[in-house]
């Protein structure tokens, strides 16, 4: 039985993927001793836990339930301390993780315990039936974004990205829901994950061209942010 992990957690009402940038502006005292310990070393690898928050009428966390099963680890990238002790950091969403159980008392912030989430191997798809499920999803991907965004808010994930990857490349920059997010970060099989984002976002620009609506542009989301 694998052995468990412990990792800080950040609670919020978003979902991280991995590889998506998590821009994030401290000022709780809790996740600001967080951040401290990050930047110099207390956390190993500089790495905490980003998971879903559950509605609940409760305002402190106490228990897992108030929280999604899996998350994702970020990485911290940089972190810029302000004159009042807040912090600016940006992270990187890194590896999921299924949270087992959380001690309140250890440190100020949340420690969760932990086990990674790995994909599931992907065996017997024929090459050219994983090229045509990827270049699918690419084209639900270029519809969205032409739909949402002027063609110089956007780019497309390079021709090499990993076929383990892409699904979370292609959404990263996409304005879907906590729940639709939640449902890409849990699927572990990346061919189903790849259909998966294909049909969220041929949902999502279809609304989009009926409703004659676009949300704001993906540089409107760059700045720090956080629900600390």
């Amino acid at each position: 039985m694998p052995v468990a992990d412990s990792l800080p957690l950040f609670p919020l009402q978003a979902v991280l993927l991995p590889g998506a940038n998590l821009p994030l502006h401290i000022f709780e005292p809790r996740y600001r001793q967080l951040t401290v310990d990050l930047v110099t070393g207390t956390v190993p690898d500089r790495r905490f836990g980003v998971i879903a928050m559950r509605p609940s009428s409760s305002p402190e966390i106490t228990d897992v339930a108030q929280m999604h099963d899996i998350g994702c680890s970020a990485a911290l990238r940089q972190a810029k301390r302000l004159p009042d002790g807040r912090f600016d950091i940006i992270t990187t969403g890194d590896s999921r993780f299924r949270l087992l159980d959380i001690d309140t008392t250890s440190a100020p912030y949340l420690i969760g315990s932990v086990e990674w989430v790995p994909d599931v191997p992907q065996q017997g798809a024929a090459a050219a039936s994983v090229a045509m499920l990827a270049e699918s999803a690419r084209a639900a991907h270029r519809r969205y974004c032409e739909a949402a965004w002027q063609r110089e808010d956007w780019s497309e994930p390079a021709d090499d990205t990993d076929i383990c990857e892409l699904a979370h490349a292609l959404a990263a920059d996409c304005l879907l829901t906590l729940a639709d997010k939640q449902r890409l970060l849990e699927e572990t099989r990346p061919l189903h994950r790849l259909r998966l984002v294909g049909e969220l976002l041929t949902r999502e620009a279809g609304l989009l061209s009926t409703l004659r609506a676009v949300p704001a542009p993906p540089s409107e989301f760059s700045s720090p942010y956080s629900l600390n």
